[in-house]
């Protein structure tokens, strides 16, 4: 086999200014002596996102690649394998052939953050290509991006993530990369090669694709007389228009994710445009902005000629390709809705990068988001790739802040104006713990130590600077934190004030924190780390102890997100646990059973709940309809997860807040607790490789509103699939093991005659029956 030589950091740039985004291209013959072509390889990247050609064709189905990473250190290219279009041909055979690309602004030019900046990472769109062709006789041709390249403008006018994109189609040349145009060289200029000075890698995460279509579900006339469109979904992507008119004519196509009073509801959107522009040249077009996406459900469509149909528009889904490996069913509706929208909320924000929200002036990697909702995302996709690639720009960034995770990755706040309190230039815990969280999630999730490996020295930087923070009672009560934050109690314009102890919240999280990276460390095999990083655990967990929690387990500030933590990242001992969980199940009644928790207790209150034995409480906030809760967004026609409870007002506005999404995950991170408590499924060793079969159905009164759920997941052993149903008496229970894997059954806090039991797969699907008397025994 032979060996491709190194891809070259060598890139080209247009050598004059242009009034589009570039097209590049390389013309060139098949060298002769050699024989047939055996092998083609291309590897390419760019200043900016590309989309590339060979002989008039794409290389992929990828869209833009090559993807957002910090590009100060680590600039991603892909691999395309050309073979099969070079195959067996040789110089002989004739030619040309023509190696080409468009560029777009894309992250490295384009708008970043909510300040309207551009060009945070340089000045100039660049491509980056290298062809690698081998012939019969072992000889390589490299046809790489140097000066002998050429570029021109294109029929993209603009293009900006954030804002949109402009195409004039009278400029739109279908063979531009055609061979057949090999020797007409007007309008082609040269080029100026362009250093690049972060590291070439190749990703470990998937390509962003085209994943679906969907058709508009209505197309009407707004009250002032504009044309709205409603995909029924909200959605990231953008939309291909198909138009005939007058050459000449612009078609404007807005986007927004929800209506206010009966118009497009475009003010979540801040600075961000979010709008298409297409110039009709005449004859029938086809647009499709592939240099931007949006997130949307609804669109306005301004100076269509003719009558706008459905047949016109198509929203095209984008997002990281990743298989689906986690379902969930239950014989409640609303709750399905609930994680239906979990699952696009998904979709939305794992574009490249895990984003907090895919529409407005902002669509940056927070690490919070991602922190709290990673183990969900691993039920849901295969993310080991997605994420494990994102941790490797999380090292980078700490690597050039002496271990600073900073709240979101790439890091591009240190380029904004930010507020004097707000400055991120500190450790904020489950922000910054991202980094130790992430991996821990996906080590449980797939059990691959590798992820742990490769991001070992950023999970003991980010532990080591946090512990420099503590203050002599080795409590985190120093600096800036955003705590608890989005209470849903707190004012829409201070989303920081909440009525957990941020102080509390964050000494929780040094503990959590320094058990996982004291468990990684035993792991791989660091006894020593292992050692010094439980004893950091427990100093922290004696001192938050002794402060924080009383003799009756009362926690300082008495809110629902502190007993929330102290349970579920177990910090508590017998009895003041206990009293912990029926304080926590007092405290949701008295809010009437709505959600009072924000981004740190949220993900868990189910959890602790049902940890402690108040499950029927637990079922008693999910299902609750009034605001704030999760089903409330549901009832108001919601299609993904809202970043505030009350991101819509029941009266139909907007909330007043400037901050305000109709497209956030983290919320959706009970989803999880679906999985796992409501379905019963969860691993009990790493990857699955080991498996919990629990599922705790509602009791009492709550016991009607839900009456069976299933949950199935693919994983590294195989499929699992978990059913459970009330048949009168009886709790009747149908499970599906991949061959070999043993699962811990144990239905013991609904049917407490039950004993927990082992059984073993045998890729069949067996049942078992639990009633009230005794326990049944396994059948096929």
């Amino acid at each position: 086999m032979t060996t491709l030589p190194p891809l070259t950091a060598s890139a080209v740039a247009p050598a004059a200014a242009l009034d589009s985004a570039p097209r590049f291209r390389r013309v060139f013959r098949l060298e002769p002596g050699h024989g047939a072509v055996v092998s083609a390889m291309l590897r390419a990247s760019a200043l900016g996102v590309y989309e590339a050609q060979l002989d008039g064709a794409p290389v992929d189905e990828d869209v833009l690649a090559p993807g957002w990473s910090s590009y100060e250190w680590r600039l991603r290219y892909q691999t395309y394998d050309l073979t099969d279009r070079l195959r067996g041909a040789s110089a002989e055979d004739g030619g040309p052939h023509v190696l080409a690309a468009v560029v777009g602004n894309g992250w490295h030019l384009g708008q970043l953050g909510w300040q309207e900046k551009r060009r945070l990472y340089g000045e100039h769109r660049a491509l980056l290509a290298q062809l690698d062709i081998v012939y019969a006789d072992g000889h390589v041709q490299t046809v790489g991006t140097d000066e002998s390249w050429q570029a021109r403008g294109s029929e993209i006018l603009t293009d900006d993530l954030y804002d949109g994109q402009t195409i004039d189609a009278r400029r739109r040349e279908t063979d531009w990369a055609s061979p057949r145009r090999a020797d007409d060289d007007a309008d082609w200029a040269a080029v100026a090669a362009v250093g690049v000075d972060a590291e070439l890698v190749e990703p470990i995460g998937p390509p962003v694709r085209r994943q679906q279509q969907i058709a508009p579900q209505r197309i009407w006339t707004s009250p002032s007389g504009r044309t709205l469109v409603d995909f029924g979904q909200n959605l990231v992507g953008w939309i291909r228009l198909t138009v005939r008119g007058a050459a000449g004519k612009t078609v404007t196509v807005r986007h927004a994710e929800v209506l206010e009073h009966d118009e497009l509801g475009t003010r979540p959107l801040r600075h961000a445009d979010a709008a298409d522009r297409f110039i009709l040249s005449g004859d029938e077009d086809t647009f499709e902005p592939t240099f931007t996406f949006h997130g949307f459900r609804y669109a306005e469509v301004s100076d269509f000629p003719g009558e706008l149909t459905a047949a016109a528009l198509t929203a095209v889904v984008v997002h990281s390709e990743m298989p689906r490996t986690g379902t969930f069913r239950s014989s409640h509706e609303l709750v399905n809705q609930l994680h239906e929208n979990v699952v696009w909320g998904l979709r939305g924000n794992f574009l490249d990068v895990p984003t907090d929200c895919p529409q407005r002036d902002e669509r940056l990697g927070w690490t919070g988001d991602i922190a709290v909702f990673a183990p969900t995302a691993a039920h849901l996709f295969d993310v080991r790739g997605f994420l494990a690639d994102w941790l490797r720009d999380v090292a980078a960034e700490q690597r050039a802040a002496d271990g600073f995770v900073p709240y979101v990755v790439p890091d591009v706040l240190k380029h904004q104006d930010m507020p004097e309190e707000f400055t991120p230039v500190e450790s904020a815990a489950i922000w910054s713990d991202a980094a130790v969280w992430v991996p821990w999630a996906l080590w449980e999730a797939y059990g691959d130590r590798e992820v742990l490996d490769a991001q070992y020295e950023s999970m003991t930087a980010h532990l080591r600077r946090v512990e420099l923070l503590l203050s002599p009672t080795g409590l985190w009560d120093t600096g800036f934190q955003f705590g608890d934050w989005l209470d849903p109690d707190a004012s829409p314009h201070r989303p920081a004030d909440a009525k957990a102890d941020p102080s509390v919240v964050a000494t929780a999280c040094v503990i959590r924190t320094a058990r996982m990276v004291a468990e990684t460390a035993e792991i791989l095999d660091r006894p020593d780390d292992a050692d010094a990083f439980h004893a950091l655990a427990e100093r922290v967990q004696a001192a938050f102890l002794e402060h924080y929690v009383d003799g009756d387990g009362r926690i300082t500030s008495d809110a629902t997100t502190v007993y929330t933590l102290a349970i579920v990242f177990d910090l508590l001992d017998e009895p003041r646990r206990a009293a912990a969980g029926e304080r926590l199940a007092e405290l949701v009644a008295a809010a009437e059973y709505k959600v009072s928790t924000g981004f740190a207790g949220t993900p868990y209150i189910t959890e602790a709940l049902s940890r402690t034995g108040h499950v029927e409480t637990a079922y008693r906030l999910l299902l609750e309809t009034g605001c704030p809760s999760w089903l409330y967004p549901v009832t108001m026609g919601a299609t993904t997860v809202w970043e505030r409870w009350d991101s819509m007002l029941p009266d139909g506005s907007i909330n007043p807040g400037e901050m305000t999404s109709f497209n956030h995950y983290a919320l959706g991170s009970v989803a999880a607790w679906l999985h796992r408590v409501v379905g019963g499924l969860a691993p009990a060793e790493p990857g699955y490789a080991r498996v919990r079969i629990a599922p705790q159905p509602p009791q009492g009164a709550m016991a009607k509103e839900l009456t069976w759920a299933e949950t199935a997941q693919e994983t590294p052993q195989g499929l699992v699939t978990v059913h459970w149903e009330r048949v009168g008496e009886e709790l009747v229970l149908d499970v599906r093991l991949p061959e070999g894997v043993e699962a811990d059954v144990d239905v013991s806090a609904t049917v407490p005659s039950a004993a927990p039991q082992v059984i073993v797969g045998d890729g069949a699907e067996r049942r078992i029956r639990f009633s009230r008397e005794e326990v049944g025994a396994p059948m096929r």
